[in-house]
């Protein structure tokens, strides 16, 4: 006898399905573009059967997909985002074109190069940028001139942008100017930002790591799929 598949929150199913974010998925469910068995739904917890259910997104059909996990090396130059009418090229630009429902967990810069994950599993999306989760990132940074013994304890124990403190985070120098951060914050260029405000210019930014995920040999602009392993250990870090 076939498992009956148990409901699920509306937001969550379209984010599951890889037609959009879960923030997107909200947004436009609560715009009217949602429809569930012919009637128009508006709160995003409405409960629906994956199996059972119809729903529709402004008129067509959505059904859930296979989750999909590719770990990028991110070249310079290249706009972390899905679609950027004013962008030369997007990180999915560098995907083969049956990717292109995938979605990246988090930004990097424009200039900024790295280790970036894409995929359509909106839960683990939702739970790797979270703040509350604490999912390490391990970035090198080039700065402009080499950085103080005091300002790296200042750095590290926290500092103030736009009015709020930094969480505390890991730094080691490599050498004279390059550096090594670990952090779990995620705000917007903030690692450039927090070198800033104590007179620092960061030169060159690169992800080197994310959780227990790591580069290893690809080169910039290439990928490749997590292994089952992998996966399974990212479910692990956000208890999952």
């Amino acid at each position: 006898m076939k498992k009956e598949e148990k409901n699920i929150r509306l937001q969550v199913f379209l984010s599951h399905s890889g037609t959009c974010s879960r923030r997107c998925a909200g947004e436009w469910i609560k715009a009217g573009r949602c429809n569930v068995n012919g009637k128009k739904v508006l709160e995003p917890s409405y409960p629906i059967n994956p199996g059972r259910d119809k729903v529709l997104l402004n008129g067509k059909k959505v059904a859930l997909r296979g989750k999909t996990y590719i770990l990028l090396n991110k070249p310079p130059g290249v706009i972390t985002t899905r679609k950027d009418r004013f962008a030369g090229k997007t990180v999915l630009d560098i995907l083969p074109e049956r990717f292109r429902y995938l979605y990246p967990v988090g930004r990097l810069d424009k200039d900024t190069t790295g280790l970036l994950l894409l995929t359509n599993d909106g839960e683990l999306t939702h739970r790797l940028t979270h703040p509350r989760f604490e999912v390490d990132k391990l970035y090198q940074a080039v700065l402009d001139k080499p950085l103080k013994n005091s300002d790296l304890n200042r750095l590290e124990k926290g500092i103030l942008i736009d009015r709020m403190p930094t969480a505390p985070c890991k730094i080691r120098c490599r050498d004279n100017s390059t550096v090594e951060i670990t952090l779990h914050e995620g705000r917007k260029r903030q690692i450039k930002r927090m070198f800033s405000v104590l007179g620092y210019k960061v030169v060159e930014l690169r992800r080197l790591q994310e959780s227990h995920l790591t580069l290893g040999d690809l080169k910039p602009g290439q990928w490749r799929f997590l292994s089952q392993r992998e996966i399974e250990g990212l479910y692990r870090s956000v208890e999952l």
